[in-house]
């Protein structure tokens, strides 16, 4: 099932998130792609990386849940599909593409909070001594922005879910995961990377938390306030000396085998 809190914009994500992509080139170097081979891109946003695999010289297929990103995507002519990762259709995409020799995603994985089924899914697409590498959200990952936007919005009376819909492991529970789905050569690691907010933390909150915004049915005209509200809350921890706030970002970084 989709994660409906994970509901993008592909314009404000053009704007207010273009350091995802920006910031992807040490997961592309994981996937090290090559020419001629079939490369699945799970949840390829607006295509960027996507395009950037496409560029090696392999022939890139995006997925993403979001018609929008895809749309997005295809205007850079990329190869995308709107499709759920969490329910793949694997005899359906095995037959129009074949095995993949290599999977990839980039800030995507924590979206999808069956991480069972996505890991299953992936390790069917791939051909035997096929490869899966990538980055995605890691245990810690935006603590204090979180921390933050959960303490407004439930001050300001809307309601929030138990938990914030999001998986964000770390290394021990990322591995177990895909070993128990069949790959091996499992390698992760957790990544502390600080990253400024050119766009200011209004923009974040209206961009990558959208979703949550819209299940909280907090209206629009209220959205700059409660951005505005949650950057004062941030600011004695993570606004830098030139002013800037840095959001708490942590990243997990992996790549593993499916056997052959």
């Amino acid at each position: 099932m989709v994660n409906v809190t994970s509901q993008w914009s592909a314009g404000d994500y053009a704007k207010a998130g273009a350091f995802v992509p920006a910031l992807g080139e040490a997961a592309l170097q994981l996937l090290a792609p090559q020419p001629g081979e079939l490369i699945l891109d799970v949840g390829c946003g607006d295509g960027v990386l996507t395009e950037r695999i496409a560029a090696a010289g392999a022939r890139a297929i995006g997925i993403d849940s979001s018609e929008t990103m895809v749309e997005a995507a295809r205007a850079r002519g990329v190869d995308a599909f709107v499709a759920d990762a969490e329910a793949l259709d694997i005899e359906g995409q095995t037959a129009r593409f074949g095995q993949f020799d290599a999977a990839f995603s980039n800030a995507a994985l924590h979206w999808m909070t069956d991480a069972d089924a996505v890991a299953t899914g992936i390790f069917a697409s791939l051909r035997a001594g096929g490869r899966f590498a990538g980055e995605m959200g890691g245990a810690g990952n935006l603590a204090t922005l979180r921390a933050a936007l959960r303490e407004e919005l439930t001050g300001r009376g809307y309601p929030m879910p138990e938990r914030d819909p999001a998986w964000y492991p770390d290394v021990e529970e990322f591995t177990r995961l895909y070993c128990v789905a069949g790959f091996s050569e499992v390698r992760a690691e957790l990544i502390a990377r600080p990253t400024p907010l050119a766009e200011g933390v209004t923009a974040w909150v209206k961009t990558f938390r959208a979703g949550l915004l819209d299940v909280a049915m907090v209206p629009e005209w209220e959205r700059d306030e409660i951005g505005a509200a949650v950057e004062a809350r941030v600011a004695p921890a993570l606004r830098r000396p030139d002013g800037i706030i840095a959001a708490d970002y942590v990243r997990l970084r992996f790549s593993m085998v499916k056997p052959d």
